[in-house]
C-alpha cells in the first residue's frame, strides 16, 4: 500500500464531495435520526372528545374539566344533541364521544354508568383512547371502578380491533406513491442516460405534451396496482369496503397523479436512474412512513412536523381510503382531503413543467 496515492485518492474524493453537495450523506442520516426521535411516539396527545353531558350537574361538570386539563384530550361539549356520534366520526370532528346520562348526578357509591363511543378504524390509537379514558375515570372514583361507576366503551367500525384494518389501508397508500413517483422519475432518467430525450425535445411536440404522454400509461397501471392490492387486502386480511368503489376510483386516480407529478419533480433534478431512484425512495417512503399518520399519530408530533405533514400526499390518502374503507364514507365526507391533493397535484406539475422546460429545453 502506497500512501503517498491513498492520500491522492482521498483528497481527490474530498473535492468531489465540496464540489458537489449532493453527496454530502451525512445529512440524511442526521434528517432520518431527527424525524424518527420526534415522530415514534407511541402515546397520543390532543384527542377530540365530544361530549354529550345530560346531567349538567357539578358531577358531570368536574368530570369534563378533568379531561380537559390533560394534554391527551381536545374537550368539546356538545349544544345540540341531535349530532350524532357517527357524524361527529364521519366528519372527523371527534375521535371519542362520552355520553353523561342524567342519573350520573346521583351519589358516589350508587351504581352510575357512562357511555364512550371510540372510533376504532386506527385500532391502535382507539385502545389508547380507551386507556387514557380509563386512567382519568379512576383518578376521580379510585381504581376499583365496578362499584362505583360503569363504563361502557364501544368501539365503532373496528369492534375487535383487528391490525389489518389499519395497516392495509395504509400500505395501499405506502406502495401507490412509492411505484408512481418511481416509474416516473426513472423513465425520463433513462432517456437522459440513453441519449434519447434530446431527440424527443427537438421534435415538435411541447412540454405538455411529453409530460402527458409519460404520465398516461402510468395512470393505468397504477390504478391497476391499487384494485389488484385492494382486492389482495380483502381477500387475505378480510378487511371490510364500506364505501363506494366510485369514490374508490375517484380519490385514488387524484392521488395517484400527485405521486406522478412527484416522480416528475424528481426526473428535472436527477440525471441517472439510480440518483432518480434513491430521491424518489427518499421522498416518498419515509415521509409517508413516519409524517402521514400511517404509523405514528400526527397529533402526538411536535408542531413543526406537523406543518410538514400537510404537503405529503399520503396523509390525506389515508383519511379518504380509511374513510371509504372502514366508516363508509362519501364523496361529499372527503372532498377536504381530495382538494389537498389535488393543489398538491397542480403545484408538483406546474413546478415539473416549469424546470423541464428551463434545464432540458
Amino acid at each position: 500500500m502506497n500512501l503517498k496515492r491513498v492520500n491522492g485518492i482521498a483528497l481527490k474524493e474530498y473535492n468531489h464531495i465540496i464540489r458537489d453537495p449532493r453527496t454530502l450523506l451525512i445529512l440524511m442520516p442526521i434528517l432520518q435520526l431527527t424525524i424518527f426521535g420526534y415522530a415514534m411516539r407511541f402515546e397520543i396527545r390532543h384527542v377530540k372528545l365530544a361530549v354529550r353531558d345530560y346531567s349538567h350537574s357539578p358531577a358531570s361538570q368536574d368530570l369534563i374539566r378533568k379531561f380537559g386539563a390533560t394534554e391527551y384530550f381536545t374537550v368539546q361539549v356538545l349544544n345540540s344533541y341531535s349530532v350524532t356520534p357517527q357524524m361527529l366520526f364521519n366528519t372527523r370532528q371527534a375521535h371519542a364521544v362520552l355520553t353523561i346520562p342524567p342519573s350520573f348526578a346521583a351519589e358516589k357509591g350508587t351504581d352510575r354508568s357512562l357511555q364512550l363511543l371510540i372510533d376504532a378504524s386506527d385500532a391502535n390509537a382507539a385502545q389508547l383512547v380507551l386507556t387514557y379514558c380509563q386512567e382519568i375515570i379512576a383518578s376521580e372514583y379510585g381504581p376499583d371502578l365496578r362499584r362505583v361507576l360503569d363504563v361502557r366503551p364501544k368501539l365503532l367500525y373496528n369492534p375487535d380491533l383487528k391490525s389489518a384494518y389499519f395497516f392495509v389501508p395504509g400500505l395501499i397508500a405506502t406502495i401507490l406513491v412509492m411505484i408512481c413517483a418511481l416509474l416516473t422519475s426513472i423513465s425520463i432518467a433513462r432517456e437522459k442516460e440513453l441519449g434519447t430525450l434530446e431527440q424527443l425535445l427537438v421534435s415538435p411536440v411541447t412540454v405538455s405534451d411529453i409530460l402527458a404522454g409519460k404520465i398516461a400509461p402510468y395512470v393505468v397501471l397504477a390504478l391497476v396496482d391499487a384494485f389488484l392490492i385492494l382486492g389482495i387486502g380483502m381477500l387475505l386480511f378480510r378487511v371490510p369496503f364500506l364505501g363506494s368503489f366510485a369514490a374508490f376510483l375517484f380519490y385514488t386516480l387524484i392521488y395517484v397523479v400527485a405521486a406522478l407529478c412527484l416522480g416528475l419533480m424528481v426526473s428535472t433534478i436527477a440525471k441517472t436512474q439510480q440518483v432518480a431512484m434513491m430521491m424518489a425512495l427518499g421522498m416518498t417512503l419515509l415521509p409517508t412512513l413516519m409524517l402521514s399518520g400511517f404509523i405514528f399519530p400526527i397529533r402526538s408530533m411536535p408542531w413543526i412536523l406537523q406543518q410538514v405533514t400537510y404537503i405529503v400526499p399520503a396523509r390525506y390518502f389515508l383519511l379518504i381510503i380509511r374513510g371509504i374503507m372502514i366508516k363508509g364514507n362519501t364523496t361529499l365526507e372527503l372532498w377536504h382531503s381530495g382538494a389537498a391533493l389535488a393543489a398538491i397535484s397542480c403545484v408538483a406539475l406546474l413546478v415539473a413543467a416549469r424546470r423541464f422546460k428551463l434545464k432540458l429545453q
